[in-house]
């Protein structure tokens, strides 16, 4: 991977809900600024960055308001590259200082998550601006994905290390908690999901401490009836680094979205994926060409359950839920990690870009 010197990034989010954009693009910007990179992330709606990051922007770091970014004046010229997250249409007053450079920034359109096969064929395919304040201009797409012909996913370095350094009995400790003998420990963060009832009783075959994330979901468990076997514990917002090691320290995770379910997967846990549910139900297929990466090669023993879960948990099938075999989903969840190992990472590909465009 090509060098990249000090440049200066604009990053965009939008926040549209669940904080998964913003999730992502908060976690890029400190990558980006771990390795040397100057960041501006312009954001509609920096709330949520008050329980990300509740110590303050880490050097490298300027936080501005996207409306900031409408103003017309050339006071800011626009930064060697700029990323526009999620299809976020950028202000058209930022574009003009875009196309005023004297050199053209590098302008990638970083996507959703996906291992359908479209995304091999999409990554880096190029939009030249034909009209508007971008004339000129030549918008790439930047897909992450799962792949060494996709952008690959965010691991910042020395995250494994990292990892390996935890103690989850002390951040348990840190938590006011214990595990209690034979006791199983699962995460969940979840959207709504009328099949939680039906988690519960799958979770009540063995003692369990369940930790809940905020929001709806953890509402409607308090409320709930529990199995005797269930102990509930009910999580605060945690930054970004806290949430890593809730994972860490657990043998099952339950995550949602896109942000939440890479770390999963860094992890190296059993996991379970609640996925983003669309109107035209294009979750489905996403759902499905991401069980077959992850389960190929796996025995028909695991294989089937896990996607049978899967499925029934994201609503795209009837019937009962049953957890994994703890021991075959572990090994399964340590071999896809290591696969995707093999791949570099997203921050890497985007330093390697800014590189070879001058």
């Amino acid at each position: 991977m090509s060098q990249c010197s000090n440049r200066v990034w604009d990053l965009f989010c939008r926040v549209i809900d669940n904080f998964g954009d913003v999730g992502v693009s908060w976690r890029l910007a400190r990558d980006l600024a771990a390795r040397g990179q100057s960041v501006r992330l312009w954001i509609d709606d920096a709330a949520p960055l008050r329980w990300m990051a509740p110590g303050g922007w880490p050097a490298g770091i300027a936080v501005h308001d996207w409306r900031e970014a409408e103003v017309e004046g050339p006071e800011l010229e626009a930064g060697d590259v700029v990323i526009e997250t999620f299809g976020c249409e950028l202000p058209p007053a930022f574009v003009s200082r875009m196309a005023a450079r004297q050199s053209a920034p590098l302008w990638l359109n970083l996507e959703y998550l996906s291992a359908e096969a479209y995304v091999e064929r999409s990554h880096g395919l190029s939009s030249p601006q034909f009209s508007g304040p971008g004339r000129g201009l030549d918008k790439r797409f930047f897909y992450p994905g799962f792949s060494l012909r996709t952008g690959g996913l965010l691991r910042e370095p020395g995250l494994l290390e990292a990892q390996a350094g935890v103690d989850a009995k002390a951040w348990l400790a840190a938590q006011g908690l214990q595990r209690q003998p034979g006791e199983r420990i699962v995460s969940l963060f979840a959207y709504p999901n009328p099949r939680l009832g039906d988690l519960l009783d799958a979770m009540a075959d063995q003692p369990t401490l369940l930790l809940v994330c905020p929001g709806a979901v953890q509402a409607e468990l308090l409320q709930r009836e529990r199995p005797a076997t269930l102990r509930l514990h009910a999580l605060p917002f945690l930054s970004q680094p806290e949430f890593d090691a809730l994972l860490w320290a657990a043998d099952l995770n339950l995550v949602r979205g896109e942000d939440s379910f890479v770390r999963a997967q860094w992890a190296g846990k059993p996991m379970v994926w609640q996925i983003y549910r669309q109107d035209d139900g294009a979750h489905g297929p996403k759902l499905d060409a991401f069980l077959d990466l992850y389960l190929q090669g796996a025995p028909a023993e695991l294989a089937g359950p896990t996607r049978q879960l899967w499925r029934r948990w994201n609503e795209l099938e009837a019937g009962p839920l049953q957890l994994p075999a703890a021991a075959p989903a572990a090994a399964q969840a340590l071999e896809w990690r290591a696969q995707l190992l093999l791949q570099p990472d997203l921050c890497s590909q985007l330093l390697g870009l800014a590189a070879k465009s001058g």
